[in-house]
């Protein structure tokens, strides 16, 4: 069962970076990397607990224009897979995954960057192939590149299920407590920081009010999650449906006044 679990993070890891540069079926978000690392390790509450505070760090971070950001579904797959194998209780394995799962995550940038810059080699190799008109050599090549980037996130993958356990525990065993509980407390803050970089490309001035009902209903009544999720969905549907009657009403004021105005004109030239 274990080589099993082991085999199927490994090919998880290599689909879902795929998925990130093409179908975007499952995505590279950490809490769906969590969803199915919950079902291949069998502790679906451990693995959506990390992969919930590894998303929280992922809010508001884009690699917009091709740039690279730390890796972090990545880190929370490998994360969830040494928590779950050295760990058995929720906080201990919470922070196990984050003294793990940050550093591969920070990683991630790296090996993107030495994907893009090998795929350039690539790309061009594939332009001189189509030049030529060799075309089959073209598709031959063009799947290098794929399988590229697969290896940046399977080869470190498989580093940790083959060596990770042990290495690990030696690791845990040797560093100060002082040293893991700094870790944690940083994990604890980075969720914020996430929140923090997503609010400021949001117009959250302009719907200060919807925060501020979110706020009240979890931090002072205690509401669930999903009860704070519904009441924000039924908000911005309200929201949704006022402002798109508001700009059919005054496209429909234009339309309306722009043939009233036709109509005088019209009839002036008549009156000439």
């Amino acid at each position: 069962m274990v080589i099993v679990q082991g085999v199927l993070t490994i090919l998880l890891s290599f689909w879902v970076v795929l998925d990130q540069q093409g179908l975007v079926i499952t995505t590279w978000f950490p809490i769906m990397v969590a969803l199915f690392m919950g079902i291949i390790m069998g502790d679906m509450q451990t693995a959506m607990i990390i992969g919930g505070t590894f998303q929280l760090m992922a809010l508001g971070v884009a690699n917009i224009g091709g740039s690279s950001v730390p890796n972090w579904g990545l880190a929370a797959l490998v994360g969830i897979y040494i928590a779950i194998r050295t760990t058995s209780t929720i906080g201990d394995a919470k922070a196990v995954a984050l003294a793990v799962g940050v550093p591969v995550g920070m990683l991630g940038i790296q090996l993107d960057v030495l994907a893009k810059i090998l795929n350039t080699y690539v790309s061009h190799a594939a332009q001189k192939a189509l030049n030529q008109g060799k075309y089959k050599k073209m598709n031959r090549i063009m799947w290098v590149g794929p399988l590229i980037f697969g290896l940046t996130t399977a080869v470190p993958t498989a580093i940790v299920v083959l060596f990770g356990n042990g290495l690990v525990r030696n690791v845990l065993n040797v560093v100060p407590d002082w040293v893991t509980d700094g870790l944690s407390i940083a994990g604890n803050m980075l969720p914020v920081v996430g929140i923090a970089m997503l609010l400021q490309v949001m117009p959250a001035k302009k719907y200060l009010s919807m925060l501020m009902v979110g706020f009240v209903l979890s931090a002072y009544l205690n509401v669930p999650m999903m009860g704070v999720s519904i009441v924000g969905l039924a908000m911005a549907y309200y929201f949704f449906v006022t402002t798109v009657k508001k700009d059919s009403e005054h496209t429909n004021a234009q339309t309306d006044a722009a043939g009233a105005q036709e109509q005088d004109e019209e009839g002036d030239d008549w009156d000439e």
